[in-house]
């Protein structure tokens, strides 16, 4: 069923478009490491997609909407939604993005005015370990819905062909969210850190459907845990690079 919904809205922070962008239909999500001001690079593996958090380290999920519509993004860190501190579920309030527009969430919202800033840290200060919610920490999701229009509807879609998208749509919502066991533990996670200023207000948003129509999943870890698991290459002691077997150069004097 189609619900109505009083959501947050995000009335600051807006940005200019900026980095590579992942091909999305809906809403793009990257991560931006603010201590060093520059988006993490992606490293696709076994299906997901990896950033490196570097422990300390303050970032901002930032979410661009792809569409001339109005979309709702809601926005898990570590399986717990970031706006009311509830074990993250996709039926829960989020931030509703203006067309083309771009945004940063930098914490967890503490009120209108003020966030509490995201920030790396080692797996049991995450705040959702604190909290006692440690078996999903190391994923940043984001669950896209497009806004009800208010004209009339097209013809009623057949039965089989509506069954079809919707089994479509809840694959690749699956496909984003399965998690392969990897070859190393959890080790960071995302803190609670100071308080921030950073606006919002509220708005409605009346949701097409009770289904996302994308969901989004960013994984992270340090970069010891990423080369563990085979997402990241081993360095070599003392080297930049492997060793090759060839080098090119003549010999020289001892």
């Amino acid at each position: 069923m189609r619900r109505l919904a009083t959501l947050l809205l995000a009335a600051s922070s807006l940005l200019a478009t900026a980095g590579a962008a992942q091909a999305r239909d809906l809403v793009d999500v990257q991560v931006r490491d603010l201590d060093r001001h520059e988006l993490l690079p992606v490293h696709p593996h076994r299906g997901k997609a990896w950033v490196e958090g570097r422990p300390g380290h303050r970032y901002a999920i930032r979410l661009q909407n792809l569409t001339g519509e109005r979309v709702l993004a809601v926005v898990s860190v570590d399986g717990v939604n970031v706006v009311s501190g509830e074990t993250a579920a996709t039926g829960q309030s989020g931030y509703v993005l203006g067309p083309w527009q771009s945004m940063e969430v930098k914490g967890w919202r503490k009120s209108l005015s003020e966030v509490a800033a995201f920030h790396f840290t080692q797996l049991p200060d995450s705040y959702a370990a604190r909290t006692g919610r440690p078996d999903n920490v190391g994923v940043i999701g984001v669950a896209a819905f497009r806004e009800r229009r208010h004209w009339p509807m097209p013809a009623p879609t057949p039965i089989a062909e509506s069954r079809a998208a919707d089994a479509a749509r809840a694959g690749r919502a699956h496909e984003a969210q399965r998690a392969a066991p990897g070859a190393a533990r959890q080790e960071i996670g995302t803190g609670h850190g100071e308080r921030r200023h950073d606006r919002a207000s509220y708005t409605q948003f009346e949701r097409a459907s009770s289904r996302p129509d994308e969901v989004v999943a960013l994984w992270y870890d340090s970069r010891r845990a990423l080369v563990a698991r085979g997402v990241l290459p081993r360095r070599w002691p003392g080297r930049g690079h492997e060793p090759q077997p060839f080098p090119v150069g003549f010999v020289p004097d001892p």
